[in-house]
């Protein structure tokens, strides 16, 4: 069997095809795929694909393409490089990254780049093929990879990946140049990046489409000009394009006809007065409008002019479309000027040609130079697109332009008429003849566009002897062709007659070029019209030529000629690069044959354009040397001046690119070998002359033009040297060495400020460094580099700032060191002294620090790394000896200087833009030290100070570069060579540190510097691996390794040196230490970890403890984790006790081995805690919006720091983050109660508190001032006004204290404020949902816990379960209500378990309490709530299916949780779950009790309103009945009544007994119902009413109700003595274990001393309290007193199916429903919030259910304004409370109706009648007395108290009510176990008692708060009635005048008691007494919740 030989040559290859890999070590391949290959064997590779190396496989050689590649590194750890082009590498490895980056833009869901990056990636690999298939010309492959590399770099940008440095299109490694070359690259590609150069040429592309309009029918001809508005000329010549009949391009397959390119135009061209003019003229008829006859001779016509203003164009990128108007002249003579006129807009010389005429063109402008454009839109070019030129040279004339255009314009004439009697018709027509007369073929051209033609046309002007045409025509001739020729210009007459001939009358002629050689000179020419006759020949031209052809040349004798009337002007342009119209240029140039005019000539050469010099450049040139050879005496000093105007001439940037001319003329056609003596000599001669010399304008232009003197001095000395084989060379040299001791003494003069010789070195510096090259032709290298050297070390020492030689010699010194001279190490040794010398002088005293940074970097970028011969390191170390030093005090400096604020770009330049300069060179300084460098530096430093100043100045420099602005975020290449050259360094210097810094020499400061340079350099973003690709990654590694690990390590190393030096640094450096190790990298932390153990043994052996250690690590690991550091490893490696990193223990198991092991271990601990509450804190954190999880998060947060850590400032903190988050989330009662944790910290006193996060310096006083205010405000913004009472009275007690009347004032203004919004506004209470949090992948604060969470307004259910799964998206919702298993908790996902739960108020005194508002008992339902329920029915043992009653039980779960709500937060963790059972007779008494309820409610809301719907009680009332009949009833009798049962459950007679009471209950409920119901039924509900009446009989007899059936009106009055069960008025009352019971302290009813028995209850039905009865019909009494009849429709049965939710209103918000619920969904509805205040509390009512309606719904509407409205019923501006000091009348304003007597009944009756939709109801009929009921002695407790009738003798003292936000000593939760009921409206008994006339009883006046005492006595009442100012009661005529009735309290007292008299309860204490406390707080708590840690009194300063 062969072996696996390792491969030698074939290294690389990529993948053809996928293979699977399914062999042994077979390794997976994807097609295309690159792998590199290790070994062989028999047809297969082993090796492994290069983007995951760690991954080796055998592989088929047959599916590899193997490519050439050379290998780095030979060996095991060896490198492939690919032989590619490195443009091709570059592409396919950022494809590749491109790739995965691109389908995360589309998981992000950013289209627009996702689409964008997926066309440039085609591109891409489209151009990828061209430049593989390498059929590409050079040109086209360099433009090619110039479009790949700005794609390549626009999508780096847009992905945010790096910038790539490249040279030449190719990455370049920074290794392989300076990094002052790199930063350069850098610098170019971004700045290129930022801000491309603006164009400075520019053109127009124009395209005709169509001329639409309604009168064409005839050929046009279009011209286009480019115009100057503002100097009323042509920039262009035209562009012509002819048009057919229908108004489009005659040859529209050729579309280059139609389109051209106006080219050269300039910047200043792109102006808004530069216009594109169109003339369009008509090819026809001489009439527009003529009809068609014989004539068929065409004429061109005018037809109209368009135009578009060029700027309009400048902001369009594409081709824009234009529809140009047409306008046409109102008179032909107007013509030549219409675009002048429409441009003027004098519109009274032209018109629009039609509404809908108009040009369709498309223009675009285009930016570049010509070759740029060519290449960019290379389909125009091949198609020949007509290009359009500018009127003369463009801005920038190039050499080898070949241009002889003679523009000639047809301005006007001026005719006889020729004795016609109207003016002529005159036709031009142009024409072109050569010398031998013959027409020159195709040489005149009407436009670009069209071929020339042999003779041109102009247009007719109807009957006009004075045409003005301003047409213009170009001829574009050879030169060869103008001598001799002539252009001849025929007029003739156009007949409008049938024959339409055309008769020749005259013509003119002009020469085309003059005789002495000089073309037709430019301007205007008036030209003789010579007349003749129509067959007059004109072909013998010689007849005519010898005639004069222009007025302006004519002699003096020629007067007739002179005189004569007609002329003809013409305007000619000559745009010549052969071509002279200039005479003294002939002259010159023809000195030969006029030696005479040769000083003339070069005299005026000087005032020839230059335009027309660079023309004739070479033979200038060789004319001015040829004089200066043979008269070299006599002109030499001329010559010398002209060539010097020439070489000027040639620095002006229109002819800049002529010095390439006259650098070929130099190199290949100068021939004066003996020209340079007399240049040596003359140019000697201007230099001796400046000291003396008092104008140095010349001198200077001398100076200025040294570079191509010099360049004419050394070709000639070569010329003769090379003919005369060396001779005179020592002469030449000692000529040159006198010419430089000239220079050095006229630079040695010291220059003033504004002298001219100052001036004049100026010039010559500037120009002295190009001299440099062309000396080293002659001269060496070191001799040149010697008259350098001597040359500018003779400049002036004295340097000043001002002076303006300074910058001027760094620019000299920056030029040399660029040159060629300087690169040569042999001259470079002899001037880099000179160089750094003059560096260092300006570095110094910071000044022209850009220049400085120019030239150093220019230094630096010569020394290559590599070169590490013995000139280099010499020329390094002298260097660093110059200007290491000046070098980082000039990068401090410059760091630490502000920036300037100013709109000046100077100052930003001198400073900010040159650090990075700077940078580099520091950087490219060190790069190239060596040990043997370092040490000699350090040597240098010669005592102890020094060398700590230079450490701690570079250990501060190293700072400044590892800042993240020092370069931009995608600079990673110059940020990794930056860190590679700093670790070098440090390592290099900590060698230093540790050598004179130690033991009794120890340094803090710089050892602390080193250390804080370490901890950021391991911190900077640029080394944190982790977060780049792995190709990135695995890059980084192989070049550089993981420095972080190296410096680690180095710390570590250092650190263990320190010794007992190291309690130097703790606590100090615990903070950077701990964030170094927070860096996730294994072998980083655990170097790093052992640091805290050593900090921790140091600390313990110094102060016995560690809390320094434990205070700074807590207070900085919250800092750093909120930044985003740290990890979940990074917590088990503090805590874990298993090794995470192979042998490395962790920090825990360390610290086990310590003595001090367990303090060490609880820290562990705790620290541990903490990160897992910041890691949850973080992540939450990182959401947008403001969710549970965020909220939660944070309270976790500040709970863990104030009761484990006690760190008070963190835990302010924190609060004021929660508070933050509450008022974004709009939480602004939880905002309240988060700012109060902070306002308790305070107290009242004067001390100074420090600026502290956004507060001010301030006392205690005013910053808990401030708090109290801002909580107010956002307890009311919350509507949570009575907690905002509470703190405005301990407010307005603190201003009272001080006698601060004035904001005392203003704080019980807001406080009565508050009191009225109570009573005014609505308030909704919102729902409370039990939500469980189960499985491992909730973050620590929710795990496998179960919170209780206050919905949002409005929020039910299904809505709250939505948001949930929203912010939890992973999790899952459970189905079930049960407790989960351990699989659930310990899942590895996350599962949601919801539901609704019921709060349970503690503030039971408020909700029993009579007369206490709605808008009261509301808040107290749902506010201070620390308990709530949950009730699940099931069936026990075997369920009956006859009866299944009696085994239907309630499971009742009771939350407690850990705070009440609302509190710092909308949800709270349950702390105590309780659960019990409801037997099946115990929800037996809850179901009647709830149905009892409801059909209270709607009875009462029946009589309230006016009957317009009875349905829902007409439902109820069916459904009850019609379920007792059908066995609902006796259903329970069966299963509760018999005898079995009560054998079996003998413990359960009195709930027997209560389940009896409440059958019998409903059914006097139901007979009262039923009397209602009668009268009120529709007619078409009869039958119903009827069938409901027969079944309520049915159902009494099954109840047993025999022999009794009392009507409404049965229940007299006339039997005072008649007792009424207590049954009839029990109402349902909490058991103290949770399931109803009936009390067991009974208290009898009160007897009245007249014999009536007096029934303290009343129904929720309020009526008249002594109405009697007859014994008529059921429903004979209530027909006038049942009015708005309201309510929603309701199934009777719903109360079975449903549970009140905790926003029920006060008929059931508080109690649990039917034990059948099987839901818990909330099921009230609200009223709309949008009704007005006034009836708020009725429309609340009417939108809910009827079982969910409160009690106040039988209110009527408020009583009319002129009446005074009681407290209780004004809801808008009273208090709550009675007022004592109110008169008695003023209290009773408008009495209920009080008892009536049997007389008086029929008046009540009419009364009511009248007073329909305001009365009270009718009583409920009494119900019979049983003698052994058990309820004859039952007190029903109702949770609002009843008010009792008072009689005129019995009254007992009314209570005060205490306000809502009075509460019992614990706070604001009441809770009194006495008056806690179910309910929280307390609905008492149905009926109300019976009273005869003569007990005069009256009901409590409305409004008068209800009295809590059960029974009063007779004695007192009328003296308690005096005290009180009660008013006596109403008589009965009063009674029934015609007054407003007033109904009725809503509420009811309670029964009366048997005490001869109870005093009211004790009222609460003032809220203001209980401030101590929390809002929340309360006694009974103090058992469950865990005393905080005490935080220690420092608040004082925070």
């Amino acid at each position: 069997m062969n072996m696996w030989m390792p491969t030698e040559l074939e290294k690389y290859g990529v993948a053809l095809a996928s293979f699977r890999g399914t062999v042994p070590h077979g390794l997976p391949l994807e097609i295309g795929d690159t792998v590199q290959i290790l070994e062989r064997c028999e047809g297969w590779y082993r090796g492994f694909v290069l983007k995951n190396p760690n991954v080796k496989g055998i592989f088929p050689a047959c599916y590899i393409h193997l490519k050439n590649a050379h290998i780095k590194n030979k060996g095991q750890f060896e490198t492939v490089i690919p032989t590619e082009d490195s443009v091709i590498t570059e592409m396919t490895s950022t494809l590749r990254e491109w790739g995965a980056m691109w389908k995360q833009l589309y998981v992000k869901n950013e289209g627009d780049l996702f689409h964008r990056l997926w066309h440039v990636m085609n591109e891409v690999l489209d151009l990828r093929r061209q430049v593989l298939v390498g059929h590409l010309t050079q040109d086209r492959m360099r433009d090619v990879k110039q479009h790949i590399t700005a794609r390549l770099d626009w999508g780096n940008e847009q992905l945010g990946l790096d910038l790539v440095p490249r040279k030449e299109f190719a990455m370049v490694d920074p290794d392989e140049i300076s990094v002052t070359e790199l930063y350069s690259l850098m610098e170019h590609r971004h700045r290129k990046k930022d801000a491309p150069a603006p164009a400075s040429t520019h053109h127009l592309f124009a395209q005709v489409k169509s001329l639409m309009s309604s009168n064409l029918g005839e050929d046009l001809d279009v011209f286009f000009t480019i115009y100057d508005g503002r100097e009323n000329r042509p920039l262009s010549e035209r562009f012509f394009v002819r048009l057919n009949k229908q108004g489009v391009p005659k040859s529209p397959e050729k579309t280059e006809k139609q389109c051209t390119l106006f080219v050269d135009l300039g910047s200043s061209d792109l102006r808004k007065d530069v216009y594109i003019v169109v003339h369009i003229i008509r090819i026809g008829r001489m009439g527009a409008g003529e009809k068609k006859n014989a004539n068929s001779t065409q004429y061109r016509r005018p037809f109209g002019c368009a135009l578009v203003s060029v700027a309009d164009l400048l902001t369009a990128d594409h081709k824009d479309d234009h529809l140009l108007k047409v306008y046409t002249c109102n008179t032909e003579s107007e013509w030549y000027q219409i675009h002048e006129n429409i441009i003027r807009k004098v519109n009274s010389r032209y018109n629009l040609s039609g509404s809908n005429a108009g040009l369709a063109v498309s223009l675009q402008l285009l930016h570049g130079d010509i070759e740029q454009i060519r290449r960019e839109y290379m389909a125009l070019f091949t198609r020949g697109i007509a290009i359009t030129k500018k009127l003369g040279f463009s801005d920038i004339i190039m050499p080898g332009e070949m241009r002889n255009d003679l523009y000639v314009t047809l301005e006007r004439g001026e005719f006889e008429k020729g004795g016609k009697s109207v003016a002529r018709n005159v036709e031009v027509t142009v024409c072109v003849l050569d010398a031998d007369g013959l027409v020159l073929k195709g040489s005149v051209w009407a436009g670009s566009g069209e071929s020339g033609a042999d003779e041109y046309h102009s247009i007719v002007l109807y009957h006009n002897n004075s045409p003005r045409w301003a047409e213009q025509i170009k001829l574009p001739l050879p030169v060869d062709k103008f001598r001799g020729s002539h252009m001849r210009f025929e007029f003739r007459h156009c007949s409008t007659k049938d024959k339409g001939e055309k008769k020749l009358f005259g013509f003119s002629f002009v020469p085309l070029m003059q005789e002495d050689g000089r073309t037709l000179p430019d301007g205007t020419h008036e030209l003789i019209v010579h007349k003749c006759e129509e067959n007059t020949s004109l072909q013998d031209c010689a007849r005519y030529l010898k005639l004069p052809f222009s007025k302006g040349n004519l002699p003096g004798n020629n007067q007739a000629a002179k005189g004569s009337k007609e002329s003809f002007w013409i305007t000619s342009f000559l745009c010549s690069t052969k071509l002279t119209q200039n005479g003294d240029m002939l002259d010159l140039l023809k000195w030969r044959a006029h030696p005479e005019k040769i000083s003339d000539s070069l005299s005026k050469l000087k005032e020839i354009d230059g335009s027309e010099i660079v023309k004739f450049l070479q033979d200038t040139l060789d004319t001015l040397f040829g004089i200066l050879d043979e008269s070299s005496q006599r002109y030499g000093l001329k010559v010398f001046d002209c060539l010097v105007h020439i070489i000027n001439l040639l620095q002006d940037s229109k002819f800049q690119h002529f010095k390439p001319v006259m650098d070929t003329y130099i190199e290949s056609h100068f021939a004066g070998a003996l020209s340079y003596r007399d240049l040596i000599k003359v140019l000697k001669w201007y230099v001796d002359r400046i000291v003396d010399a008092e104008h140095q304008d010349h001198i200077q232009q001398v100076l200025k033009a040294s570079e191509y003197i010099f360049k004419y001095i050394i070709q000639s000395r070569r010329l003769y040297a090379l003919a005369t084989g060396g001779q005179n060379e020592d002469e030449f040299r000692c000529c040159v060495r006198e010419l430089f001791m000239s220079l050095r003494f006229f630079l040695s003069q010291e220059s003033r400020v504004g002298s001219p010789i100052a001036q004049t070195q100026v010039v010559f510096l500037r120009t002295f460094p190009s001299v440099y090259s062309e000396l080293l032709k002659i001269f060496a290298v070191r001799e040149v580099a010697s008259f350098v050297r001597e040359t500018l070390g003779s400049l002036s020492a004295a340097a000043r700032a001002d002076c303006p030689l300074e910058p001027v010699k760094l620019q000299c010194i920056a030029r040399t060191v660029e040159s060629p001279l300087y690169t040569n190490p042999e001259s470079r040794c002899i001037l880099l002294p000179v160089v750094l010398h003059l560096l260092q002088a300006h570095l110094q005293e910071q000044r022209d620090l850009v220049m400085c940074s120019r030239i150093l970097s220019s230094m630096f970028s010569l020394i290559k790394k590599e070169e590490v011969g013995s000139p280099v390191s010499e020329e390094v170390d002298v260097i660093v000896r110059s200007l290491l030093g000046v070098l980082l005090r000039t990068i401090l400096e410059i760091t630490n200087r502000p920036q300037p604020t100013g709109n000046g770009n100077a100052p930003r330049l001198q400073f900010q833009d040159v650090t990075g300069e700077f940078v580099a060179c520091l950087l490219a300084l060190l790069r190239q030290m060596t040990e043997k460098h370092y040490q000699q530096l350090l040597d240098s430093l010669s005592n102890k100070e020094d060398l700590r100043d230079f450490l701690l100045q570079i250990f501060t420099v190293f700072r400044i570069l590892i800042r993240p602005e020092m370069f931009p975020k995608d600079w990673t290449v110059m940020r990794l060579v930056t860190n590679n050259v700093i670790i070098t360094t440090v390592l290099y210097l900590s060698d230093a540190l540790r050598k004179n810094f130690l033991n009794e020499k120890f340094d803090y400061k710089v050892w602390d510097s080193y250390f804080y340079l370490s901890v950021i350099f391991i911190n900077q973003p640029c080394l944190q691996l982790e977060m780049f690709s792995p190709s990135k990654r695995k890059k980084i590694l192989e070049k550089y390794g993981d420095m972080r690990v190296m410096m680690g390590c180095e710390i570590f190393s250092m650190w263990q040196n320190l010794g007992e030096h190291k309690l130097n640094f703790i606590p100090a450096m615990i903070g950077p230490f701990l964030e170094v190790t927070l860096v996730p990298q294994p072998d980083l932390r655990n170097v790093m970890i052992p640091i805290f153990h050593d900090m921790m043994d140091w600390e313990h052996r110094r102060s016995g403890n560690f809390k320094q250690v434990e205070a700074k690590l807590i207070d900085k690991l919250d800092s750093l984790m909120s930044e985003g550091k740290g990890d979940e490893t990074y917590r088990e490696l503090f805590n874990s006790i298993i090794p995470l990193f192979g042998p490395y223990p962790s920090l825990l198991k360390k610290i086990e081995r310590e003595t001090w092991r367990e303090s060490g271990v609880s820290l562990i601990a705790t620290v541990t805690r903490l990160m897992e509450r910041l890691l949850d804190y973080r992540d939450c954190m990182k959401a947008v919006e403001v969710d549970g999880k965020k909220i939660g998060c944070t309270v976790s947060l500040l709970n863990f720091y104030k009761t484990e850590l006690n760190k008070e400032e963190m835990y302010i903190r924190y609060i004021h983050k929660l508070y933050d988050l509450h008022l974004k989330a709009q939480n602004y009662t939880e905002a309240a109660y988060t700012l109060l944790l902070y306002d308790e910290l305070l107290e009242w006193s004067d001390r100074p508190l420090r600026e502290f996060l956004n507060y001010p310096m301030q006392t205690e006083w005013q910053r808990k001032e401030y708090l109290h205010l801002t909580i107010v405000q956002n307890f009311d913004r919350g509507k949570c006004w009575e907690n905002g009472i509470i703190l405005c009275r301990e407010l307005a007690d603190q201003y009272e204290a001080y006698y601060d009347y004035r904001n005392l004032s203003k704080m019980r203004m807001m406080e009565a404020s508050l009191y009225d919004k109570i009573m005014d506004q609505q308030r909704l209470e919102p729902e409370f949902f039990r939500v469980g949090f189960y499985g491992k992948k909730f973050p620590f604060f929710l795990r496998n816990k179960e919170f209780v969470c206050r919905g949002h307004d409005y929020e039910r259910l299904e809505a709250f379960q939505q948001r949930m799964l929203n912010e939890f998206p992973h999790a899952i919702a459970m189905q079930h209500v049960n407790l989960p298993d351990d699989t659930i908790t310990q899942a590895e996902a996350q599962y949601l378990q919801i539901y609704a739960v019921t709060p349970i108020p503690e503030a039971q005194d408020v909700l029993q309490r009579d007369g206490v508002p709605d808008s009261i008992k509301s808040f107290y339902k749902v506010n201070h709530i620390w308990r709530f329920r949950y009730d699940r029915p099931f069936h026990k043992g075997t369920k009956d299916k006859e009866n299944e009653f009696k085994s239907l039980w309630v499971e009742r779960t009771t939350l407690t949780l850990v705070q009440s709500l609302p509190g710092i937060s909308r949800w709270f963790e349950v702390e105590k779950r309780e659960l019990m059972e409801v037997s099946p007779l115990e929800n037996a008494i809850e179901v009647l009790e709830n149905k009892n309820l409801q059909l209270r409610g709607l009875i009462a809301q029946c009589q309230a309103r006016h009957p317009h719907s009875v349905s829902p009680l007409t439902m109820c009332l069916n459904g009850v009945i019609d379920a007792a009949v059908n066995g609902g009833l006796a259903r329970y009798q069966e299963a509760f009544f018999g005898k079995d049962y009560a054998a079996s459950h003998p413990e359960d007679g009195e709930k027997i007994g209560r389940l009896r009471e409440l059958m019998f209950e409903q059914a006097h409920i139901l007979e009262y119902g039923l009397a209602l119901h009668e009268k009120v039924v529709p007619q078409d509900m009869r039958p119903l009413h009827k069938k409901l009446v027969d079944q309520f009989h049915l159902m009494k007899s099954s109840l047993g109700i025999q022999g009794f059936e009392p009507t409404l009106c049965s229940l007299s009055l006339h039997h005072p003595t008649q007792e009424l069960p207590a049954y009839v008025h029990a109402s349902p009352v909490p058991f103290t274990n949770g399931s109803p019971r009936i009390c067991r302290n009974s208290l009898s009813n009160v007897i009245s001393p007249d014999g009536g028995r007096i029934v303290a209850r009343r129904s929720p039905l309020s009526y008249p309290a002594g109405n009697r009865y007859s014994s008529s019909s059921l429903s004979s009494q209530a027909s006038n007193e049942v009015s708005n009849i309201t309510g929603q429709s309701e199934s009777s049965d719903e109360v079975f199916n449903m549970q009140p939710s905790p926003s029920t209103s006060s008929l059931s918000s508080n109690h649990s429903a039917s034990p059948n619920v099987t839901s818990s969904a909330p099921s009230s509805a609200r009223g709309s919030p949008l009704l007005s205040d006034k009836h708020k509390h009725s429309r609340e009512n009417s939108c809910l259910s009827p079982r969910d309606r409160p009690c106040s719904a039988i209110y009527p509407n408020p009583p009319e304004p002129p009446q005074r409205i009681l407290p209780h019923l004004m809801g808008e501006s009273s208090l709550p409370r009675s007022e004592p000091n109110l008169s008695a009348p003023d209290r009773v304003a408008n009495p209920t109706l009080g008892g009536w007597s049997v007389d008086t009944a029929k008046e009540a009756s009419a009364q009511c009648s009248d007073t329909a939709g305001t009365l009270v109801s009718p009583p409920v009929p009494p119900r019979p007395s049983y003698a052994g009921s058990p309820a004859r002695n039952l007190r029903s407790l109702s949770p609002v108290p009843i008010p009792i009738a008072r009689s005129p003798q019995k009254n007992c003292v009314p209570p005060l009510t205490p306000s809502p936000t009075e509460c019992q000593p614990g706070g604001l939760v009441s809770n009194s176990p006495a008056l806690s009921g179910s309910y929280s409206s307390g609905i008492s008994s149905l009926s109300r008692c019976s009273v005869s006339d003569a007990s005069g009883l009256e009901a409590p006046p409305a409004g008068e708060p209800a009295p809590l005492t059960s029974s009063v006595s007779s004695g007192s009442d009328e003296l308690l009635r005096r005290e009180n100012k009660t008013p006596p009661p109403y008589s009965v005529y009063e009674r029934t005048n015609a007054r407003r009735p007033v109904p009725l309290p809503h509420s009811l007292s309670i029964p009366p008691s048997a005490a001869p008299l109870s005093l009211p309860p004790a009222l609460p204490p003032k809220p203001h007494q209980l401030r101590p406390a929390k809002l929340d707080s309360d006694p009974r708590r103090a058992d469950h919740v865990p005393r905080p840690r005490p935080l220690p009194r420092k608040v004082s300063q925070l």
